[in-house]
């Protein structure tokens, strides 16, 4: 990773740093393993680990796992997997939230002995009638009120599970009359009568993350809590935890907006909705956002955080053009690729002149991007049977088609020119090879007679070429913004038929035969792929050559 460039958060961090030098810089990334991370994740990960590089500091994982019923084992190892991936070891240690479940209770009975937390015997739905709105004032609960004694012996009758789910719960006794509504008495305490990934059946009792979170960030040493800007409103929340529990030094948090993209979702709860309905292929399906989907599909490390920092942090929310998180990938592996072929559509060409048992080998670069010449070349081999791609020739060409076509002559890419001479089909007029005279004096495509050719096509041996399967993925919505759906449509209204096209049959040079799980190329006039690590001998497309983000 590359250090980022200043921002506001380091502006914040440079000014404090100025009055007090000797104060030391600790982040931390709070996941909740209730599913897999997502680009939007990549963009807290990024902020919060180059911040802490860039000041010499420390970085924490942290596992939000204050939540047991939506909370599983196979999050928390696939987000440990990603971050690893990414580059972003987690420096200052990797932390459980619910290390810290003992603290937590011995500072929700701190505030009851203080009579700054009550027990509260409302109903969810009646505590929100209580709540009020944002231009009326709530109400107090009427266990406001309740004695230390009281509501000590309640509460610890709520640990010892004496009491069904949402019967009590434990609320901070602050303002019901304060304009932020996060202000307004909030839960800081649930009964929760379900097993732990980690604390199996210790407790039934769970802190709410507003009331957890600061308390972690202080444990740990955190100095600044950099968070995305929903959390703006519960900052106040978040200091009035840290000030009435008497923590010293004080976490700082500082939010920034979040990362939204084009045609795609971030919603944790309907990507799992996706994946547990089988409309996609699990949470690593190229079509999706999360890191592990971006992985399979070939994306780097690198293009990620930099599509993060082009993307940039601000206060502002906006919404990013997934072609520019494209344009990152192709401009680092145009750069980096080797080139190979792929015929998507196999069409047979038959060269009449050339000897049956003959095999010629033309050298091919494998990087034409390389003016170092360090990628080298490799060896094409060229028969009397060979393959181009359908797309390449026409019986009844459009108006400057300088492809292949009866009586037309094209240059087969580092090879030879060829001629169209004859056309044979099957009983249904299906095309079943083209036969051709090639102008065995033009080695390399170099017609000896100054004539111009002036379409090149790629080419594959019969003999000499394999099969393979190419995943090609398109947008997984069709509208642009999801958040602009009318109140009467849903996600799934919007979800693009068209997202994953597979195309089978397709021939390859043989030495795409040894490529690993995770590989990528260009193939030529194409695109970019990876071989996929789920599915033997498949390719999946990254993106196409076309780059219209790098034009605007």
């Amino acid at each position: 990773m590359e250090e980022i460039s200043t921002n506001f958060i380091h502006d914040i961090i440079d000014t404090e740093l100025a009055e007090n030098p000797e104060k030391k810089i600790h982040t931390r990334f709070p996941p909740e393993p209730n599913g897999y991370l997502h680009i939007g994740s990549a963009k807290a990960i990024w902020i919060n680990c180059q911040t802490a590089k860039k000041y010499g500091g420390l970085f924490n994982l942290r596992y939000d796992d204050t939540n047991p019923a939506k909370e599983d084992n196979e999050y928390v190892q696939a987000i440990h997997e990603d971050l690893c991936w990414l580059g972003a070891e987690p420096t200052g240690g990797i932390f459980y939230g619910s290390d810290y479940f003992d603290k937590c209770y011995e500072y929700a009975v701190k505030l009851i002995k203080e009579g700054k937390a009550y027990v509260c015997d409302l109903s969810a739905e009646e505590m929100k009638q209580y709540r009020g709105t944002l231009t009326e004032n709530g109400k107090n609960s009427p266990w406001r009120e309740r004695s230390v004694e009281e509501n000590l012996d309640l509460f610890e009758r709520m640990k010892n599970g004496e009491f069904p789910d949402g019967s009590h719960t434990l609320r901070a006794k602050i303002d019901m009359s304060s304009p932020n509504m996060n202000m307004r008495d909030p839960a800081i305490y649930r009964i929760v009568h379900t097993s732990h990934h980690r604390q199996k059946d210790k407790w039934c009792i769970y802190p709410l993350y507003d009331f957890a979170h600061p308390i972690q960030d202080a444990l740990e040493g955190i100095t600044y809590s950099l968070c995305s800007l929903e959390f703006e409103n519960h900052r106040p929340l978040y200091n009035w935890v840290i000030d009435n529990i008497g923590f010293d030094p004080k976490p700082r948090q500082i939010e920034f907006a979040r990362l939204n993209i084009t045609n795609t979702v971030m919603s944790k709860r309907y990507l799992r909705y996706l994946v547990e309905n089988g409309l996609v292929d699990g949470w690593d399906d190229p079509r999706l956002p999360t890191i592990s989907a971006l992985r399979r599909r070939g994306y780097t490390p690198e293009s990620i955080f930099d599509f993060v920092s082009r993307a940039g942090v601000s206060k502002v929310n906006s919404l990013v053009d997934i072609e520019l998180l494209e344009h990152c990938i192709r401009e680092e592996l145009n750069a980096t690729a080797p080139r190979r072929i792929v015929i998507e559509h196999p069409i047979k060409i038959v060269v009449t002149n050339y000897p049956e048992d003959k095999v010629e080998y033309f050298e091919l670069p494998n990087n034409p991007s390389d003016s170092t010449g360090a990628a080298g070349t490799r060896p094409i081999p060229f028969t009397r049977e060979l393959y181009i791609d359908a797309s390449d020739f026409a019986e009844v060409p459009p108006p400057k088609f300088f492809r292949l076509k009866p009586d037309g002559e094209v240059r087969l890419m580092g090879a030879y020119i060829i001629k169209c001479n004859e056309i044979i089909k099957d009983a249904d007029g299906n095309i079943t090879e083209i036969r051709c005279t090639a102008d065995l004096e033009s080695r390399n495509g170099n017609p000896t007679d100054g004539r111009k050719i002036k379409g090149t096509i790629h080419w594959l041996s019969a003999k000499y070429s394999a099969e393979t399967t190419l995943m090609l993925y398109d947008r997984l919505f069709t509208i642009e913004n999801v958040s602009d759906i009318p109140e009467d449509k849903t996600y799934n209204d919007y979800l693009n038929p068209d997202s994953l096209k597979k195309v089978e049959h397709c021939l390859m040079e043989l030495s795409l035969c040894d490529a690993k799980a995770g590989d990528k190329f260009q193939f030529v006039r194409d695109g970019y792929y990876c071989r996929d690590s789920k599915y033997p001998n498949t390719f999946n497309r990254i993106v196409g050559l076309k780059d219209s983000f790098a034009k605007k």
